[in-house]
């Protein structure tokens, strides 16, 4: 892609998404996401109805007067993006790939995040790491974050979360926010999501699209599989051939849900032409408690 077509995209993109966590999701995302704890901000004279635990005693005692220690919430978070670019999410259609719905919903959470002064890193991966971005502040580490996602290339062929959540528990430290954006083929991960769920806030966000639930009746359809480069010629127009289509993604998806589940951490489905701001609206509202 010519650097020109790149920065238009880019700014573009972010236009769009700016907009959209302005108008939706003001508040929503602080709410959903909590800090790391409560510390000391001041001390002030105490009122009616103020818990007696939180009281001063030593600046009571100096003055007479009873006073109360007020605490804030340790707002600055941590926000990782581990961002799957396997070959399996270049499906789609003409109008959208699963691959720019990945794309979208980054710098979505991205400047939902550095709208509230939170760090964002991210971490590509296939079935192995392919890159890690250290987490940052700032608009500028977003916007490269975008541009990277936009051109990267991927070595591996195939997709497995292992290495990515293995490496996420290795270097990151500190717990963060962390979004998994997927269409979630390949090997079982339930281990390394559950040892990563321990010390990480971990959402998965399955992407999916439309014709990986439902088949048109169009006759014969040649399909190729991205990441074994095999090609398979389908009947579309056998009903029984349709029908197990949807089973087999429906399977898919109720499998995902229990390896989420059971791995104590919450996955959202959203598909290419969803509108997928509401979904992460009322995401959001939900962990937020309203």
């Amino acid at each position: 892609m010519e650097t020109s077509e790149l920065l238009k995209k880019v700014r573009a993109l972010e236009v769009k998404t700016k907009m959209i966590t302005r108008d939706l999701f003001q508040g929503d995302y602080h709410s959903a996401f909590k800090g790391r704890g409560m510390s000391f901000s001041e001390v002030r004279e105490y009122t009616y109805g103020d818990d007696i635990r939180n009281i001063d005693w030593n600046v009571t005692a100096r003055t007479s007067t009873p006073y109360i220690k007020v605490f804030e919430e340790e707002r600055e978070l941590t926000l990782m993006l581990m961002i799957d670019v396997s070959p399996s999410t270049r499906f789609g259609t003409q109008d959208q790939q699963k691959n720019d719905l990945i794309l979208e919903l980054a710098a979505l959470l991205s400047f939902s995040a550095i709208g509230n002064q939170d760090k964002v890193g991210a971490l590509f991966f296939t079935d192995c790491v392919e890159k890690y971005i250290p987490p940052k502040k700032g608009k500028q580490n977003i916007l490269f974050i975008i541009r990277e996602v936009i051109q990267f290339i991927p070595k591996g062929t195939k997709t497995d979360l292992n290495p990515a959540l293995e490496y996420l528990s290795g270097i990151q430290k500190k717990k963060s926010i962390c979004f998994i954006q997927s269409d979630v083929l390949g090997k079982d991960y339930t281990k390394a999501l559950s040892v990563a769920a321990k010390k990480h806030d971990v959402i998965g966000i399955h992407v999916s699209h439309g014709r990986e639930k439902v088949l048109p009746d169009i006759g014969l359809l040649p399909v190729r599989d991205p990441e074994s480069n095999t090609i398979t010629w389908l009947d579309t127009s056998s009903r029984r051939l349709r029908n197990q289509y949807l089973l087999n993604f429906e399977s898919h998806v109720k499998k995902l849900e229990k390896t989420f589940t059971e791995s104590r951490s919450d996955l959202i489905s959203i598909s290419t032409g969803e509108d997928y701001y509401k979904v992460l609206h009322s995401f959001f509202r939900k962990r937020s408690g309203k």
